[in-house]
């Protein structure tokens, strides 16, 4: 009995302390840093002075209502999310293809994901390059077809087309390997089935297929979701949110209310209104989701 009582008590004290040192990181990296970055939201602070003066609501009431620039982001934000959304079902059919179903189906494979793994400050240099209104790629194609040039990225009405195209062909191969990879987890044995009873691809991939892979779609659309709230990397090198805020995202507003403008409060306000967003929708998607399966 007191041997039983030893190992169950060494059991104990391993499990306590593997699980130490994760609750830790997690208390002072994730629960600590969100705790004050609740406390600041309720206060304005220039990020230099040692006091904060407390205005409760009034920096959501700004980011929620008074803010026009913050609006216009959040409308470029979803020209990104409109964009990647429209493009998943052909992601979902470039993973079937590449399912073995294409010849060097290897070497497309390592193609369609090199784009995720280059730094995003050098993809959004080299497309500067490319959309480039004097010796751009773009503009060299046109006029060599003796058409106008176009103004890729000063256009106001065209500036955020030309950055979600950049996004897209960034983050459209991490969304390909990950379709892949439910495809490959499949039973072989549900496809060769449908291929005995006369099943084309896409009867297999709308009637087999799909409905096998419902969680990874659902993974997909919210890092969609994520991605095309957070995006800020392209349109801060590209462009710098211009001409004038024709580009600016929201995550960019969040930057530049912080260390441009010096509003720590109004910026802390911004990050918890985006966290909050990206939880409804997330939490809309799931319900759908849920709605579907029954």
């Amino acid at each position: 009995m007191l041997k039983k009582d030893g190992v169950k008590l060494q059991k104990n004290i391993l499990l306590i302390t593997f699980l130490f040192i994760p609750t830790i990181l997690i208390l002072l990296f994730m629960l600590y840093p969100l705790g004050k970055l609740i406390t600041m939201s309720f206060t304005h602070w220039d990020g230099v002075s040692p006091t904060r003066t407390f205005v409760g609501l009034d920096n959501f009431k700004t980011v929620l209502f008074d803010s026009p620039e913050i609006k216009s982001a959040l409308k470029n934000n979803g020209v990104y999310f409109v964009i990647h959304l429209l493009f998943i079902p052909i992601e979902l059919y470039l993973a079937f293809l590449l399912d073995n179903r294409v010849k060097c189906s290897k070497l497309f494979k390592t193609i369609t994901f090199l784009p995720y793994v280059i730094n995003g400050v050098a993809v959004a240099c080299m497309f500067s390059f490319i959309y480039s209104s004097q010796d751009g790629v773009l503009n060299g194609i046109l006029q060599f077809f003796n058409m106008n040039k176009v103004a890729w990225l000063s256009d106001p009405s065209i500036v955020n087309y030309s950055l979600s195209a950049v996004s897209l062909w960034r983050f459209s191969g991490i969304h390909i390997i990950l379709f892949l990879a439910a495809f490959q987890s499949l039973p072989s044995e549900m496809t060769e089935a449908s291929i005995i009873d006369g099943a084309n691809n896409f009867q297999q991939f709308f009637h087999i297929i799909l409905p096998n892979i419902r969680n990874v779609i659902e993974i997909v659309l919210f890092l969609n979701v994520r991605g095309a709230l957070m995006v800020f990397d392209i349109p801060y090198v590209m462009t710098s949110g211009g001409p004038g805020n024709a580009s600016s995202t929201f995550t960019l507003e969040t930057i530049n209310a912080a260390f441009k403008y010096s509003d720590f409060g109004k910026a802390s306000a911004m990050a918890i209104v985006l966290m909050i967003i990206i939880m409804v929708i997330s939490l809309i998607q799931k319900l759908l989701f849920n709605v579907k399966e029954r």
